[in-house]
């Protein structure tokens, strides 16, 4: 099943996927998938990892949010910077502009409460901290192999965990799919 269109452009843009290819083995990035939130070759890129859910909800983990409306979000380890930081994020697919992904990033909670009782329901996440690179940082990483590039698809919302990064490497081609189902320790193999 192929999940997204694999882009042969070098250009990042707000929305794209970031996937650790899977050769990767640094613990703060091995098998992410990370939403790209911001980016701008000179001054770097910012993104939340997609695929690390800690089990929480916003109303478990902040007391504020105990018995208000936004208690159920979900929240996951958005990366290694500043993993105390809560950013809340929510995006939906806008089917009337030809499936045109709209992402609110960095939002208080009042913002994320209208937009999820809005008439047109966004997806809400909170992240613990983020992911981040400086200028050229990321596209050095690419050019070296450290990351594949994705178009953002419905996947992110259809599977979870680790099961959400093998299946989009998996789409790269039988390479990769083989490469995304090695297990952790091959010599359990």
């Amino acid at each position: 099943m192929r999940f997204f269109e694999n882009e042969n452009t070098t250009g990042l843009v707000p929305g794209s996927l970031l996937l650790a290819d899977p050769a990767m083995r640094d613990p703060n990035f091995r098998r992410s998938v990370i939403l790209l939130c911001a980016h701008a070759e000179e001054a770097g890129a910012l993104g939340v990892i997609l695929n690390r859910p800690t089990g929480k909800t916003l109303g478990e983990l902040y007391q504020p949010f105990e018995k208000n409306p936004l208690a159920k979000v979900p929240v996951y380890d958005g990366g290694p910077v500043d993993p105390n930081q809560l950013l809340l994020a929510a995006w939906r697919w806008d089917e009337s502009a030809g499936t045109v992904f709209k992402l609110h990033f960095g939002i208080t909670a009042g913002k994320m409460l209208g937009l999820m009782e809005g008439s047109e329901p966004y997806v809400c996440r909170g992240f613990l901290g983020y992911a981040g690179w400086e200028g050229g940082q990321v596209e050095g990483e690419m050019e070296e192999g450290a990351w594949l590039k994705a178009a953002i698809s419905r996947a992110i919302e259809a599977e979870d965990g680790s099961q959400l990064w093998r299946s989009l490497v998996g789409s790269f081609g039988v390479k990769y799919r083989l490469l995304s189902n090695e297990p952790d320790n091959p010599s359990l193999n």
